[in-house]
């Protein structure tokens, strides 16, 4: 059966899920897991049906803690339930996790993973959340992509089912929650397929009613609690082969196969980097591009990290290799080691020891860490990592992507080492919050993959700030899958929406040469060049850049719409790129407008769609020069007497250099 590629984020992946395969859904808000109970809110306040043919009952709760108590709640009535949610909310939850887990009750709680506030709160992604519950006694299912988020959303229900094991299924927050992508969106059929009807049943039969009394949940003394605890031994030992079957049947169903621990590379390999998560696919495809070139690289994407199955992971990896660097996104002060780090020593000494590894000779194991908090972490990266344990006394607990002046942990990276394809159309805008350019690009990536066979990726950074802070906009589109979650460092087009921006950032130096620039400019296309500042007109003519210009703000103002540019940018990019016809453009933005809006009333719509119509007439090429003459004047971030505090690590924040700080 043929399924529709529809663009999803990853959060609208697994309420599409979600939504579908419960009954009861309790929710608390917290970034940046929110929009996945909003979205499951909105589908029930529409009376949409979940496939048995009822609308789930949404409920918010007072705090994460109450969403997770009302979960027991309706679980131990046999409900099908399921909750959202991340950071700190998670570990709200874990009191009640326990109850779940020791109860032997099934759930998913899907987990948009983000960091737990340390020496800072941080809104961003990580495994720091998910870590924090390996005791609970809950399966860990990790997703790496958008597509996965959505087919593991349903693998994990299908196992928690059969297993009676509750599930976490994971993904990282911002980096695949709030990407979008389009995929193979999954059909009630689908889902109806996976879920086996007898363990549907089961979970009912399970529920306490009076018509079935059954003792649960007692106080236990030291005479019987510890023979209790290991009770659910055999349940735990069976889960990871439930896994595989349900991970095979969706197979069966979608034609997409998926493992427990899944093996990509070089059947020789020499090196294996072993990863959870959307990191997976940044070394997967660091490896392709290395091996093409003549390495024996390999990458395992773990994909169930609870229960840990040592059997399957050592059988994954091929026998000829000689070392192994296990990445966590994730740090844990003081321990021997990071959790996935700890567990894959572990497996391989057991291995070896019990005798049933293959490899050829006992392999090196070195752990390192990347990407807290949101960090990049790029095929750059990646190739230090493989470079690292080729060596014969590689560092072990490293970390890669920052500069560690400190202690000396962190691993030298060329930023300049690329693997990106050259058939993928690549393009950057730079916006203010709230000026509606990130809600205009995720209507322009939607736009191109429903009106072309392009896979498509749009990705948008913003501060906590969010409101009045810069913005930045990247989007991938291309004729082959897209395995880049990673910003965009080499733009075709480059697009900046206010004119201020110019003489703060240096956004130009992530436009490739012979690239596009549209600026949003307070000047007409015959003075707009003695505007620019300098560094900006010797990077256009030392780049040979085309150069755009439109006054949006002119044209906002003269429609009514005041500060918002949005789809005055956004027209000007499809007719500049020529992406796709400019006609089915057009029209798609009216139609993305008339969506938007609509509920504003019939001005507000008419006003954006005569901007569109002014835009397309408003587009004008400035003339560049052929040499740059005169000097390169660079005004300062801060004053020269501001403290060194400021000037040395303030000022490279305010430049968006904040990355570079040791």
């Amino acid at each position: 059966m043929k399924r529709k590629m529809v663009p999803h984020s990853g959060n609208s992946a697994v309420s599409h899920v979600a939504h579908a395969t419960n009954e009861v859904i309790a929710i608390y808000p917290i970034t940046p897991s929110s929009d996945m109970g909003e979205i499951a809110d909105a589908k029930s306040a529409r009376g949409e049906k979940n496939i048995w043919g009822t609308t789930p009952l949404v409920v918010e709760l007072q705090s994460e803690g109450g969403a997770s108590g009302a979960v027991h709640g309706a679980l131990t009535t046999g409900a099908l339930t399921t909750t959202f949610t991340a950071s700190q909310g998670l570990l709200l939850m874990i009191p009640n996790m326990y109850k779940i887990a020791g109860e032997l009750t099934p759930t998913v709680f899907h987990i948009a993973a983000r960091a737990i506030a340390c020496q800072a709160l941080s809104i961003f992604g990580d495994h720091s959340d998910v870590m924090a519950t390996r005791a609970t006694g809950w399966g860990l299912l990790s997703s790496g992509s958008i597509q996965e988020a959505m087919d593991f959303a349903l693998i994990s229900q299908a196992a928690t089912l059969e297993a009676r094991i509750p599930f976490l299924h994971f993904f990282e927050g911002f980096r695949i929650s709030h990407e979008i992508q389009k995929i193979e969106e999954l059909t009630f059929d689908d889902m109806r397929a996976m879920l086996d009807k007898k363990f549907i049943h089961a979970h009912r039969e399970w529920g306490m009613s009076p018509e079935r009394p059954v003792l649960r949940g007692t106080s236990q003394n030291p005479d019987v609690f510890f023979q209790g605890r290991e009770s659910v031994n055999r349940y735990y030992l069976e889960c990871s082969g439930i896994v595989r079957k349900a991970m095979d049947r969706f197979a069966s169903i979608t034609g997409r196969q998926y493992k427990i621990f899944e093996y990509l590379g070089a059947e020789d390999a020499d090196r294996v980097v072993i990863i959870m998560g959307s990191g997976g696919e940044t070394v997967e495809e660091t490896v392709e591009y290395l091996n093409g070139k003549g390495e024996k690289l390999g990458v395992i994407k773990v994909r169930l990290f609870r229960p840990f199955d040592t059997r399957a992971f050592i059988d994954a990896l091929p026998p000829t290799v000689r070392a192994i660097a296990v990445l966590d996104r994730t740090k844990e002060p003081g321990s021997p080691g990071e959790p996935l780090y700890e567990d894959v020593r572990t497996a391989v000494g057991e291995a070896v020891q019990e005798g049933y590894a293959r490899f050829e000779g006992y392999p090196n194991v070195v752990g390192g860490r990347y990407g807290l908090g949101s960090a990049e972490f790029t095929p750059a990266m990646v190739k230090a990592v493989f470079d690292n344990i080729a060596k014969d006394d590689p560092r072990n607990h490293f970390t890669v992507g920052i500069i560690d002046d400190v202690t000396d942990t962190s691993l030298e990276h060329d930023p300049c080492f690329s693997v990106e394809r050259e058939d993928t159309y690549r393009a950057m805008f730079y916006g203010l919050g709230a000026d509606g350019t990130v809600g205009a690009n995720k209507n322009s990536i939607k736009i191109i993959g429903e009106r072309t066979d392009n896979y498509t990726q749009g990705y948008f950074v913003y501060d906590s700030k969010k409101a009045g802070a810069v913005t930045v906009s990247h989007l991938r589109f291309g004729k082959h899958r897209i395995k880049s979650p990673y910003l965009i460092s080499t733009a075709d087009f480059l697009a900046c929406h206010n004119f201020s921006f110019l003489e703060k950032y240096d956004m130009l130096k992530n436009i490739a040469e012979g690239g596009t620039f549209l600026l949003n400019s307070l000047h007409g296309e015959d003075e707009v060049w003695e505007h620019l500042p300098s560094r900006v007109r010797k990077q256009i003519i030392d780049k040979k850049l085309r150069v755009y210009i439109i006054e949006a703000g002119k044209i906002a103002k003269e429609v009514g719409l005041r500060e918002r540019i949005n789809v005055i940018m956004q027209t000007a990019f499809f007719k500049i790129s020529g992406v796709i016809d400019e006609k089915v453009a057009v029209d798609a933005i009216k139609e993305a407008v008339q969506k938007t809006y609509g509920k504003k009333g019939k001005k507000i719509v008419d006003m954006n769609i005569q901007a569109v119509d002014r835009a397309l007439s408003m587009i004008k090429e400035v003339k560049v020069p052929e040499k740059f003459t005169g000097k390169v004047v660079e005004k300062p971030t801060v004053p020269p007497d501001a403290p060194e505090f400021v000037r040395e690590t303030t000022a490279k924040i305010i430049r968006g250099e904040g990355d570079k700080i040791k």
